[in-house]
């Protein structure tokens, strides 16, 4: 009775690929997260942020009106206001028709 199975190895090109489609993976995940990070860093600008640092988007939500069932966007953000000193966090609402509002509160 054979206790130890026989292990069969994968293959040099198999291992490769994986490698290779790991690291793409990871690549266009940190794409995607700078992209989202300058964008939101150029609306708070417009907002009325112009100096800020540490952005990070938290959550983005797809919401609707109950009442008139228009759908939108909310982001969750939070970053430091270098002109404030003061850590801020909290929401950027993007309509349907492309305009931007916030509801902001930094300590």
């Amino acid at each position: 009775m054979n206790h130890n199975p026989e292990v069969r190895r994968l293959p040099k090109k198999t291992v490769a690929i994986i490698a290779i489609m790991s690291i793409v993976t990871i690549l266009g995940f940190g794409f995607v997260m700078i992209t989202k990070n300058l964008k939101m860093e150029e609306v708070l600008n417009n907002l009325g942020h112009k100096d800020i640092s540490n952005i990070k988007v938290v959550n983005r939500m797809s919401v609707e009106d109950t009442q008139t069932k228009v759908k939108s966007t909310v982001y969750k953000v939070t970053f430091f206001d270098k002109t404030l000193h003061k850590e801020c966090i909290g929401f950027v609402h993007r309509s349907n028709e492309g305009n931007y509002t916030k509801d902001i509160d930094c300590k």
